[in-house]
């Protein structure tokens, strides 16, 4: 649980549990054979930018995530620290339930030096870009911008907890996870 939304490091889970980074892969394979957890993986371009390689991990069920974070009522999660993360492990499966998107189009994007993406779905040669904020009304970033542009993305919705979806230039929009169903083809 608390390395929900976070990119994996086999070796440090391995020490922090006190086995061998080869027993944390089996289990967590183990887990996500049984719908448990969601292994995100990379997405690998050659931008000439050291690439993120590792998977994220998300427990798939949030009721289980915010028990196993010891989160009991609804205030507890507004001030827990692992809140965000939460969030964007609910918008995720949320985006990926809607689109109908398999396993092997999901992907996170992501640089050592900082820039990241949350979701990137490929499919054929679409290739849509998600970035999941708290924020009731967010803007462009200058890592969005670097997504949209690196990437080559369709467009880049930064999937956020307010009520109105809106423009934030070419190809990218504010996308209010209230309104997923109503906007996320439009």
């Amino acid at each position: 649980a608390h390395v929900h939304a976070q990119t994996l490091n086999w070796s440090d889970l391995g020490r922090s549990m006190g086995v061998a980074d080869t027993t944390v892969r089996h289990y967590l394979e183990i887990l996500e054979g049984a719908l448990v957890v969601k292994l995100l993986r990379p997405w690998h371009t050659n931008l000439g930018k050291r690439e993120v390689k590792a998977p994220k991990a998300f427990i798939q069920d949030t009721g289980l995530l915010h028990t196993q974070l010891g989160i009991e009522t609804a205030s507890d999660l507004e001030v827990h620290p692992r809140v965000g993360a939460s969030w964007e492990g609910f918008a995720i499966s949320e985006i990926v339930r809607s689109l109908g998107v398999r396993p092997d189009q999901a992907f996170f994007w992501g640089v050592h030096a900082g820039g990241e993406l949350d979701l990137l779905i490929v499919r054929g040669k679409e290739k849509r870009g998600f970035e999941i904020k708290l924020s009731s009304a967010p803007g462009a970033t200058a890592t969005a911008r670097t997504a949209l542009r690196d990437l080559k993305l369709d467009s880049l919705d930064i999937v956020h907890a307010g009520g109105e979806t809106y423009p934030l230039g070419e190809r990218l929009r504010a996308l209010s996870l209230s309104r997923l169903a109503q906007d996320l083809n439009r």
